[in-house]
Formats: C-alpha cells, structure tokens, sequence
C-alpha cells in the first residue's frame, strides 16, 4: 500500500511542475476587467459615482491588454473570447446602466427609467453574441460591425465626468439633464446593434505592413485622453463615434451609387 508521500511524489507533484498554459495571462486581465467592472458596480451603487465611473475606465484599460497579451502570447482561444465577452457584459454593460440610473434616469417614471438603463446591457449583450458567431466575417476587416461595445461605455462614463460638476446647463432644457440622457442612451444602444463600420484597434505584429493613419488617428485620440483627462475622454469618444458616422455614410452612398450606376 503507497504512503502519502508516495501518492504525492507520483500523483500531485508532476501537475504542480506543469508549465501554467499561455492562457492564464491574457484571462487574468480579463478578470481583473471583470472585477473592476464588479467594484464600479458596488461603488456606484454606495453612491461614488467618480469612483465608479473611473473604475470603467480602468476595466476598458484591462480589457485591451487581454487582446494584447493573447496576441503576445499566441493563446487567442475560443475560451478566452467568451470570457472577454462576459466580462464585457458587466463592466460595459451593466455598471454604465447603473451609472446613467443613479445619475438621472432615476427621476423618470418606473418602470421607464430602469428600462433604459438596461438597454446598454441588453444591446451589448447582443453586439457581442454576435461577434463571437461572426468572429470570422468581421475580424477579416478593419472594422467593427456595430459600434463596440468599450465605445459605448466610454461615452457614457466620459459624459457623466465632464458634465457632473455642471448641472445648471441642463435646466434650461424642459425635462433637464434627462432630457440629454435618454437620447443618448438610445442612440448608443441602437449603435452597438447596428451594421455601422467602427474603426478597429490597428493590430502592430512583427513582419506585416503596419496601417500607419489607423496608428496615428488612435495614438492622437489616446494622448488627447492622457493630456486633458475628462474633457479629452469626452472629444475622443465624440470624434471616434463620429467617425464611425462618417464611414458608414460614405459606405451607404458608395453602395447606393453603385447600384443606381448597375441599373442605368
């Protein structure tokens, strides 16, 4: 009969020299942008809003160095993409619901109010359900199908700490500041679910030609973040948006032409 020490020499010890698999890197920043996500939650509810609201920002920070780490690491997985996207779900999705629900929506009638705080959760939800089952289709181009989820949360976070400490230029509209919230909401909401073409991250790898006015626009849109802080979040956030505006613009009337050329 084996003693302990035999078991353990010949059962326990061989796993424990196991090298760790190249994944675990990439998925504990993705965990670590799941638990900001959870902290923003208990922040804002507690009703520290700042706090919240910075720790979303700090969980988009995390969430792009999972991406990064995985390409690194050669260790994109199925795995890893659904726990990104369930991470997404709660620190994109639901802690910027709750933000714009303690923020405002809060004052409308319920069941209204917490209705449209739900909605950046239940879209992205959906973008993100539909990126990992056309993983193949759009990671092919350098484009998102929909605004990304990051974007929206990042609109909303950037909005609410630019105008936080300004309540009185919202009281001159009728129903005040929600009457700006409800909108936006929606219009973000509808973004993420829709076909309108979002610039991607610009992938740099070793050995393949880098698209060098991708680099250069996103590296612009972060230093306009890290100088002015607040109100550089709030312009990079609005500019990225309105460029994705302008893309699928000019993609729908190039598609339009086209066919009116084909017919005549």
């Amino acid at each position: 009969m084996s003693t302990v020490k035999e078991r353990y020499q010949s059962r326990i010890k061989p796993r424990l020299q196991k090298p760790l698999p190249k994944g675990v890197v990439p998925s504990f920043f993705t965990l670590m942008n799941l638990f900001c996500g959870f902290m923003a939650i208990v922040m804002i509810s507690e009703g520290k809003l700042v706090n919240g609201a910075w720790l979303i920002v700090f969980a988009g920070v995390f969430d792009g160095l999972d991406g990064f780490m995985a390409r690194l690491t050669s260790s994109s997985g199925q795995f890893g993409a659904e726990l990104d996207s369930l991470s997404d779900v709660v620190s994109f999705g639901v802690a910027p619901g709750l933000l714009l629900y303690k923020y405002g929506l809060f004052e409308l009638a319920q069941p209204v109010g917490i209705l449209l705080a739900g909605l950046p959760a239940m879209c992205g939800a959906i973008r993100l359900a539909r990126f990992n089952v056309g993983t193949q289709i759009e990671r092919s181009t350098i484009h998102f199908q929909g605004m990304p989820i990051p974007i929206q949360a990042g609109m909303v976070v950037s909005f609410y700490l630019f105008f936080r400490d300004v309540p009185d230029w919202f009281l001159w509209l009728e129903n005040g500041l929600n009457q700006v919230l409800i909108p936006m909401v929606i219009i973000l909401s509808i973004l993420m679910v829709s076909s309108v073409p979002f610039d991607k991250l610009p992938r740099i790898v070793r050995g393949e030609p880098v698209d060098k006015p991708r680099v250069y626009w996103f590296a612009a849109l972060f230093l306009m973040w890290v100088f002015f802080h607040e109100n550089g979040l709030i312009v990079a956030m609005v500019l990225y948006i309105s460029r994705g505006f302008y893309t699928g613009f000019r993609q729908f009337w190039t598609e339009f032409m086209s066919d009116e050329a084909q017919q005549a």
